[in-house]
């Protein structure tokens, strides 16, 4: 399958990802092939447990899903061609019959703004029939872009069930609320996790674009509220158009102070729509959103970040200018909205570079990002990303591993430094410096990630009952 063509989603498939954030896949896989697969992961889990990070090597199966055409096509729609799979993957086990609790997946640890563009996504695997009473990963449609849980109860309306046959393949927003819902047949239920991120920005359409132009959905499943500007946003980056609706809006005076009161609404939803709102007013707009970036109170200092970076070239100054503060969480989404705005953001490179010394470890951590996403100019990135590599924080380690594989080839005077990051004691930075080397792509570099591989391969059917032979 791997040579096959990936078949890409539709304009309709991309509007339900953008504003429910997730999609149900079907792929043509035979009931023979879950079967099996289903067999095998319960023999390792009775025999063996959890294989955890070693899930793929162990269950060697699963390899083939990921060759998919339907499955590659889904990735690269939403999340570009070059899409790398973290290190860490996970099979869950529900034989509870209580329903879990409603959460966004961590980053490790890493405390983070969320980024409403895809970044990241999850891809959930059913291997076997879900019925509803076997306990599916249940999803709440729109929620992907709430830091805050925003309904009151854990039995709220509006859940969706990633529930069907086996094979049933569930493509999520990162940051989506789910949960387990309670599996009441006392059967086994697996739902294997895959988490994949973006190595570069869209300058393109990567998904079946027919129709340039947002058109919203009459309906959605999502039990909350519209966030038609937010998602017209996120339909125009995906299609390489970064502050793509600046300027949209001519709002009168009045208008614009009732979405800058809104701002501090203590709904999220609201606070949302207020920030997208103002973006669309382009200057008039980032008059407002500026000081709103100061507030005390960090959740309207993070709306404000999300409105400037739809904003565009022009939020600019006014982000470096707020690099100065003496307020933590300003300093910390003034730096995230310029990562959003990526190449726009160049200028700002030094001063970012500037806070990866003596900063807190949440500003630390979001500047190495943002300097992965800005990209240029490459040298002073590289040269900053370098120096993160040995940061004190594990999470600043890591995220310089992915930050380095987005720059690629531009990045390799950072080849012996990632060398040496592969012998760091956290799986997840020797995992992210062996991705920046194949990312890179020099001889340099592939020589020291064929080496690193070869010594620390994984036999997949070594196990306690099987050491050596046959």
């Amino acid at each position: 399958m791997n040579g096959q063509t990936p078949v890409l989603l539709t304009d309709d498939q991309m509007r339900q990802f953008i504003t429910e954030g997730f999609l149900i896949l079907k792929t043509d896989f035979s009931k023979q092939f879950h079967q099996e697969l289903l067999q095998e992961l319960n023999e390792v889990y009775e025999k063996e447990g959890n294989p955890g990070n070693n899930l793929l090597p162990r269950i060697r199966g699963l390899r083939k899903v990921f060759d998919h055409p339907v499955i590659r096509g889904g990735l690269t729609s939403v999340l570009g061609p070059d899409y790398m799979l973290h290190t860490h993957r996970h099979g869950h086990y529900n034989s509870s019959p209580q329903a879990g609790g409603w959460h966004k997946d961590s980053y490790w640890g890493y405390s983070r703004v969320r980024n409403h563009h895809p970044w990241w996504a999850m891809i959930m695997y059913f291997p076997q029939d879900t019925p509803p009473e076997l306990g599916p990963t249940g999803i709440m449609p729109g929620t992907q872009n709430y830091e805050s849980r925003t309904f009151d109860k854990d039995d709220s309306p509006g859940e969706a069930l990633a529930s069907g046959e086996a094979g049933t393949f569930a493509l999520i927003h990162y940051d989506i609320w789910h949960r387990s819902t309670p599996n009441v047949l006392g059967q086994h239920r697996y739902m294997l996790k895959f988490e994949f991120m973006r190595t570069a920005a869209p300058f393109a359409p990567t998904w079946d674009n027919r129709t340039p132009e947002w058109i919203a959905p009459a309906s959605f499943s999502a039990p909350l509220v519209r966030h038609d500007a937010m998602w017209e946003d996120t339909w125009l980056w995906l299609q390489g158009k970064i502050g793509g609706t600046a300027g949209l809006a001519s709002d009168s005076s009045e208008r614009l102070a009732e979405l800058e009161a809104k701002l501090q609404d203590p709904f999220e939803p609201e606070r949302l729509n207020a920030a997208y709102g103002l973006a669309r007013n382009g200057r008039k707009g980032i008059e407002r959103l500026l000081p709103a970036l100061g507030h005390e109170r960090a959740e309207v200092s993070r709306a404000a970040a999300y409105g400037l970076s739809a904003v565009g070239a022009e939020a600019v100054p006014g982000l470096i200018a707020a690099l100065d503060s003496p307020s933590p969480h300003t300093v910390m989404h003034a730096v995230f909205a310029l990562g959003e705005l990526r190449e726009l953001a160049s200028a700002a490179v030094p001063a970012i570079i500037r806070l990866l010394d003596g900063s807190s470890e949440p500003v630390r951590r979001t500047a190495v990002e943002a300097l992965g996403m800005i990209g240029e100019p490459a040298a002073q990135a590289t040269e900053g990303l370098i120096r993160c590599l040995k940061d004190a924080d594990v999470q600043v380690r890591f995220m310089a591993g992915l930050s380095l594989a987005r720059l690629g080839s531009k990045a390799a005077a950072a080849v012996p430094h990632l060398v040496a990051a592969l012998e760091d004691e956290n799986r997840y930075v020797r995992g992210h410096a062996a991705e920046a080397l194949r990312y890179i792509g020099t001889e340099e570099a592939r020589d020291a990630l064929i080496d690193f591989l070869f010594s620390s391969r994984w036999c997949p059917t070594t196990t306690p009952a099987s050491t050596f032979y046959p």
